[in-house]
């Protein structure tokens, strides 16, 4: 194995959404905005949400959670398709966010969405050890009411700020010299326009009851966004330091801050254009 396969997995894991915290200082930098709102107009201006409604866009989705797991992280077994997928795919709906100048998928993230007793949300199969909020176990809930958000992967040319650290071999079609210090400056919150692209179908379809397993970290920053995630069980070690963590509907509906709050309207208003 090479010394990137042996750090530490939460190490490797944080980099699915930037090293060092990025984008918890991120959201706390757009504080200096005098206007919440332009969070939402920077975000929509170089970035848009898409369902994969296609197999085409899945079969991306499913790419990215390949570089993402399978080759850079080492999380999963690699497949000679390069499609990362599993049983929880077959009922899930895959959420994308595009990068508009460069129509190139900029990361994605899954809703599970189980409607059948023998459908299982991936936290019921693997961690349910690893809840101890007996009152908010899945299986108290109709299957109809509960999802899980799973599978965050963001491309590692994504998840760079720097200029210096693009190069040709890794961005493709990229041309970094497009890029301006207000595009660039949007690249963190792309972890969020995934979470909010989730919670817009969420919303739309009425679902109470919202299961994430996340590195603490995440959970952190997404409070800051004003997405409530609220810890039901221990810090375990499954791919790295996660716990379990549940979101109910009003929480979704009206618990972001400021501008956040204007970004997933605007999300919400693309998606119901696009779809």
């Amino acid at each position: 194995m090479d010394g990137k396969a042996n750090k530490p997995v939460l190490e490797r894991l944080s980099h699915l959404v930037g090293t060092k915290n990025k984008l918890g200082k991120a959201i706390k930098g757009y504080s200096k905005y005098r206007e919440a709102n332009q969070i939402a107009t920077h975000f929509s201006e170089y970035l848009l949400p898409v369902i994969a409604s296609s197999c085409a866009l899945k079969a991306q989705s499913y790419s990215i959670r390949h570089s993402v797991y399978c080759e850079e992280l080492k999380l999963e077994a690699t497949r000679p398709n390069r499609q990362e997928s599993d049983e929880f795919d077959a009922y899930s709906i895959p959420c994308l966010i595009r990068h508009v100048s460069s129509d190139t998928i900029a990361g994605t993230v899954r809703m599970v969405r189980p409607t059948l007793e023998s459908e299982l949300l991936p936290i019921e199969k693997y961690c349910m050890h690893a809840i101890t909020n007996d009152a908010l176990l899945p299986t108290n809930f109709e299957r109809s009411s509960i999802c899980e958000i799973s599978r965050l992967a963001i491309p590692a040319h994504f998840r760079r700020r720097s200029m210096d650290h693009f190069s040709g071999a890794e961005v493709g079609k990229l041309n970094p010299s497009t890029f301006s210090q207000t595009e660039l400056r949007c690249f963190p919150f792309i972890a969020v326009g995934l979470y909010l692209t989730a919670t817009a179908l969420i919303i739309q379809e009425g679902i109470e009851h919202v299961y994430v397993m996340v590195e603490p970290r995440l959970a952190k920053n997404m409070r800051l966004v004003g997405i409530k995630f609220k810890q039901i069980g221990p810090v375990i070690d499954y791919h790295g330091k996660r716990a379990a963590h549940h979101v109910d509907l009003k929480a979704l509906k009206y618990g972001l801050s400021g501008g956040f709050a204007v970004m997933r309207d605007d999300i919400v208003a693309k998606l119901a254009q696009e779809y």
